[in-house]
């Protein structure tokens, strides 16, 4: 019997520092997101969407930096009816609870966009307009340049102002709405893009996403349309 408790009392005290260690460990600064999505059909028309993206934060202190990387491609019949690539890193230094600094460099490839190319540098301010449980809402303003290479081979160097909108409601534990609005303007062109989308958590991080997203280019070459919209069903892992 007192055998018994002695080894009882060995495996506390042992036990103890590891359960401590395992409830103070520090929560990780990486958090992040990857999204997969693909669609084909076949019969009279043969035809396959595939879109991809990956978001990866990193917080420190005051500093918070992430990078967004996207891919859309798009086929019919062999012929490719949609591709577009984007890539983003920002920068974001807390002022206080409510209020930062940012700054971002953006590139997009948008074959069917009329613009092959936009390069953006802007840094601005930004506020969380309300950050509560169930709603968020961040806005951000800044200024900046943009270089844009145009598919009939002209180029434009210019200086853009550039408004962003984020929003999300958590519909319940495993539900959310997200609404993403940006601007980018300058004397040249105006691009705005609005994402709309909408999860429902499948298992542990999985989640099924459903988005609408619109793109529009104000001023784009002749034979271009301005607005190209995208609907994709994708999975979405948080990690």
């Amino acid at each position: 019997m007192r055998i018994q408790s002695t080894v009882t009392l060995l495996i506390t005290v042992l036990a103890a520092p590891l359960m401590a260690a395992e409830e103070e460990a520090p929560e990780s600064p990486w958090a992040g997101k990857a999204t997969l999505g693909y669609l084909a059909t076949s019969g009279n028309t043969d035809n396959s969407s595939l879109n991809s993206g990956l978001e990866v934060g990193y917080t420190t202190g005051s500093w918070r930096h992430e990078l967004i990387a996207k891919a859309i491609n798009s086929t019919e019949d062999n012929a490719t009816t949609a591709e577009s690539y984007e890539m983003a890193f920002k920068s974001e230094r807390n002022l206080s609870d409510a209020s930062f600094l940012f700054g971002r460099l953006n590139w997009r490839n948008d074959r069917f966009s009329g613009y092959d190319t936009q390069f953006s540098q802007t840094v601005g301010y930004g506020r969380r307009l309300i950050d509560k449980e169930a709603h968020k809402l961040n806005a951000e303003i800044g200024a900046g340049a943009r270089q844009s290479d145009l598919a009939d081979g002209t180029s434009e160097n210019e200086t853009i102002l550039r408004g962003d909108l984020k929003y999300t409601w958590l519909l319940g534990e495993n539900s959310e709405f997200r609404q993403n609005f940006v601007v980018e303007s300058g004397s040249a062109n105006t691009y705005v893009e609005s994402v709309t989308a909408l999860s429902a958590k499948l298992l542990g991080n999985l989640a099924l996403v459903a988005s609408y997203t619109v793109k529009n280019n104000s001023d784009v070459p002749p034979l271009t349309e301005k607005t190209d919209t995208y609907t994709a069903l994708s999975l979405e892992y948080i990690f």
